[in-house]
């Protein structure tokens, strides 16, 4: 119990104040519109629509005010516990000031439910306005009741104000189209529920997976849905009973002598005024932060960035070397990538390969798309011939960014699990340590690393393979050689393949890697692998590290809780996954 409250506790908290604060506002808010005496008048035109529409309009701003944070990158950074911040490096360091970092990547995952709340808020908004709007123009056109009629006519004489926002008679349908394609607040609905959907529908997986421009393009409709959601009250068109009217109309009295209104002194003529726009208030503190986000993002990526070398590797995988003045790093971050001559807008998300201690910060980029062809083929390495310097593309970097990968480091133990292309954020782990070692680093608190690298081909990164193999042959050299214990699983081969395999097992090195670990082929028995890890590491707090699939991340997550112990002095495994 006490595990799974230190692996999921703060995720499960965070989520429940997000969904208190929810049904907080939802709750105050249509209170507030049905029994406030303001809106009175308003609600007997309206009716139960005038709360519905207003309450979730209150969890749609709230949300809206979070949906911005989880992108702003460097503020995030910050959070975590930068020690520092210097023109080139607003990243995060982590220095523990907060807390353990992967708390606070689970803090800004569990704010993806806020874009699926805003579409429910926005869905639940619209339909109860679409109400008022044909209840509005029923009302003008006479097709209502005698009462809501009367409180529609207010406004047709000088000295009045009106509370039907419909001024022109007409009849529905054709009266509340017009009403919602010529009103502010009608067109920007409009436009920002779009833009709404279509952020959302483009963030699925398969989207982002398949077609990342498409999902990267729409994603920046935000821009026009922030500015027509602080623009769509504007027009004030939900109306409520002044201050000053108050004073001199009461309802309890004039409710039921509507046609003595302005006749008799007990009953003035009422005045309406427009309700102020809310939204705004709630939206500029982030708005303000993003916009002081981008400015840093784009003064980073105007800094001159060098590639030193470009590498190779085998299953059309690059690696470029680079260099960029100021440029400071921890291990497992990962910047952004531009190449203008494949495309000026689009950024691309890569993990730093190298280790903080090389002159150099270097990624690994399989060929899989569009963009990474582009890149590719300007980089020259379509071409036999040895490419100069000066003919390579310009880059633009923003970053490094901080993950939960940088607090390896405060374990003594730890496991990292690496699936695919998963294992890259590892490759500037191991190289940090074998660095470490290189120098005789002393008050290195790490003492064990277990590390499961699970591929269908190991061929595709034998630029790893050789990483592994340095880092072998090193603690050979330096009778350490149980400091790091490596397994590679094979998840795909073939009938001939496997033959292969068999006939070879018994050499020194194996087949496929090269190192004296022999490959072993299927899937890890987790739960016999973290009860091993457990019995030999008593009283130890372990770090479970991983960068692979859901699926794979929900073993693991399982695997912990159910193997750490109740008590405190006992093992505990704590869980950090990396999205890929």
């Amino acid at each position: 119990m006490g595990n799974w409250v230190e692996n999921e506790g703060l995720s499960i908290f965070v989520i429940l104040i997000w969904l208190g604060m929810n049904v907080f506002l939802f709750v105050w808010y249509y209170r507030f519109y049905a029994l406030r005496k303001t809106f009175f008048y308003t609600q007997k035109l309206l009716g139960i629509a005038l709360p519905l529409a207003r309450a979730p309009a209150a969890c749609l701003n709230f949300n809206c005010m979070l949906i911005l944070l989880p992108v702003c990158r460097n503020l995030l950074s910050f959070l975590r516990g930068s020690s520092a911040l210097s023109y080139n490096h607003l990243c995060a360091v982590e220095s523990g000031a907060i807390g353990r970092n992967p708390a606070h990547n689970k803090i800004v995952h569990t704010l993806h439910p806020v874009c699926f709340s805003s579409l429910s808020s926005s869905a639940i908004h619209t339909i109860a306005h679409l109400f008022n709007v044909e209840w509005c123009v029923d009302a003008r056109s006479n097709n209502s009741d005698p009462y809501s009629i009367a409180l529609s006519d207010l406004g047709d004489n000088p000295n009045e104000t009106y509370l039907n926002f419909a001024r022109k008679r007409f009849k529905n349908p054709e009266g509340g189209l017009y009403v919602a394609v010529t009103r502010l607040a009608g067109i920007t609905g409009i436009v920002i529920t779009l833009c709404l959907i279509l952020i959302i529908t483009s963030s699925t997986k398969t989207i982002r997976r398949s077609y990342f421009e498409l999902f990267w393009y729409t994603h920046h409709l935000f821009v026009i849905f922030f500015i027509g959601l602080a623009i769509h009250g504007a027009e004030r068109i939900v109306r409520g009973q002044t201050p000053q009217s108050l004073d001199k109309h009461h309802h309890e009295i004039c409710e039921k002598r509507i046609s003595e209104w302005g006749k008799i002194k007990e009953c003035p003529i009422p005045q309406f005024s427009g309700n102020p726009p809310m939204t705004w208030k709630w939206i500029v503190g982030p708005m303000f932060l993003y916009l002081c986000e981008r400015l840093v993002r784009f003064w980073r990526s105007q800094q001159k960035v060098v590639i030193t070398k470009v590498v190779t590797h085998p299953f059309k995988t690059i690696e470029l070397q680079m260099k960029k003045k100021g440029f400071k790093m921890e291990v497992g971050q990962y910047i952004f990538v531009k190449c203008p001559t494949v495309s000026r807008l689009e950024w691309h998300p890569f993990t730093l390969t190298s280790a903080p201690e090389e002159d150099f910060f270097s990624i690994h980029i399989r060929i899989v798309g569009d963009w990474t062809e582009g890149l590719f083929n300007a980089c020259g390495c379509d071409k036999q011939e040895f490419q100069d310097a000066w003919k390579l593309p310009k880059i633009a970097v923003d970053g490094p960014f901080g993950t939960a990968s940088e607090d390896v480091f405060s374990y003594e133990v730890v496991m990292l699990v690496g699936a695919g292309i998963g294992v890259t954020p590892f490759a500037s782990i191991l190289k940090s340590i074998w660095y470490k070692y290189c120098n005789n680093a002393t008050n290195l608190r790490l003492k064990k690393i277990y590390f499961y690298w699970l591929c269908r081909d190991t061929h595709a990164f034998e630029w790893f393979a050789d990483l592994l193999q340095l880092l072998e042959t090193q603690m050979l050299e330096r009778n350490n050689a149980g400091f790091l214990s490596y397994n590679i699983y094979l998840t795909g081969w073939d009938e001939s393949q496997a033959n292969h395999f068999a006939v070879h097992h018994d050499e020194e090195k194996d087949v496929i890697t090269g190192l004296k670990q022999k490959t072993l082929y299927g899937r890890p028995n987790w739960d016999n692998e973290f009860k091993t890890i457990a019995s030999q590491h008593p009283n130890t707090r372990i770090g479970v590290f991983l960068c692979g699939p859901e699926a794979l991340a929900e073993t693991l997550n399982k695997q912990c809780i159910s193997n750490s112990e109740s008590g405190p002095r006992g093992v505990h495994f704590i869980f950090n996954k990396e999205n890929f």
